[in-house]
């Protein structure tokens, strides 16, 4: 996954849920420097009961902001989504250089 463009991320899930792999295997799949890089990472855990749907935004530098449901998406999905628009940021990065 290309983490270079992302700027700030933030997902919200109750770990006990189901719901909430997406966002936790999300998270695991950003490199351990991801904040000494400039990435902003917040995360905020909902208590077990919770009945708030869990979910993950991912801002690009860009100023692009995608927001996702982890309950109606996988994470091979989200990864998709994320890769596709980091690859149009490394597309027009190659090009004007």
């Amino acid at each position: 996954m290309i983490t270079k463009f992302i700027t700030e991320v933030t997902a919200k899930f109750n770990p006990f849920s189901a719901c909430a792999k997406p966002a936790r295997l999300f998270l695991t799949f950003l490199p351990p420097n991801a904040r000494a890089n400039g990435t902003s990472i917040t995360t905020s855990l909902l208590p077990r009961d919770s009945t708030e749907a869990s979910f993950l935004k991912v801002k690009f530098k860009d100023g692009k902001e995608l927001q996702f449901e982890c309950g109606k998406i996988n994470i091979k999905g989200l990864v998709e989504e994320v890769n596709r628009h980091s690859r149009q940021l490394q597309k027009a990065v190659d090009l004007t250089d």
